[in-house]
């Protein structure tokens, strides 16, 4: 399979890639079960809540059984009185959802290659810029003629990373760092030939 590869809105050149990886067949269902289940796993677990029998305190009485003319109370520690424990408390779990390695790679593939198909992946032999500005950044990505897009570097950056963190929509990732996630979240994926390769590696 090829992509064509551009520095600005004219192409430059073909890069020949693995079919496998930016060639693979869309599977709307495996994609939708490996994305609902890396978001699974970032949800935090419930606070845990105690019961009136792990609450501190309330081993004595707090007033005679007879004769106050108020309800009869063995603890201070009851769902009814404040400073009690609950009723039916919360307990902490975990929301992850089991997704094995293939089901994952197959994942990611599939959507690599759908949005080769849909030409909202654009590859660049490099993604440079001249200073850790955001006019720099906005600049470059008008060369391209993108504004809510993921760019696939093939390594840290610090320069684009603090270019781009001011943006809305725009956000910078290396090759080892693709997720479902944020390859979905995104209208146009701009990836380095180099950060190709690593995607190429990684997924086979």
């Amino acid at each position: 399979m090829q992509l064509v590869t551009r520095t600005g809105n004219d192409s430059t050149g073909v890069l020949e890639v693995s079919d496998q990886v930016f060639g693979a067949d869309y599977k709307p269902d495996l994609v939708h079960q490996v994305v609902t289940a890396y978001m699974a796993g970032a949800r935090q677990g419930t606070k845990a809540q105690k019961n009136r029998a792990q609450v501190r305190g309330g081993g004595s009485k707090p007033y005679r059984q007879k004769g106050t003319g108020r309800a009869r109370a063995g603890t201070t520690r009851g769902p009814l009185w404040r400073g009690g424990g609950m009723t039916f408390p919360a307990r902490p779990r975990s929301f992850e959802q089991k997704v094995n390695r293939k089901m994952y790679r197959g994942a990611v593939r599939s959507i690599l290659s759908e949005l080769a198909r849909q030409e909202r992946l654009t590859v660049v032999p490099e993604f440079k810029i001249a200073e850790a500005k955001t006019k720099a950044m906005v600049a470059r990505l008008q060369e391209l003629n993108v504004t809510d897009v993921l760019i696939i570097v093939e390594g840290f950056d610090e320069a684009l990373l603090l270019a781009s963190r001011n943006l809305h929509k725009v956000d910078v990732v290396t090759a080892g760092e693709v997720d479902p996630v944020n390859l979905i979240a995104f209208e146009r994926i701009i990836v380095t030939e180099t950060a190709v390769r690593q995607l190429e590696g990684r997924l086979q």
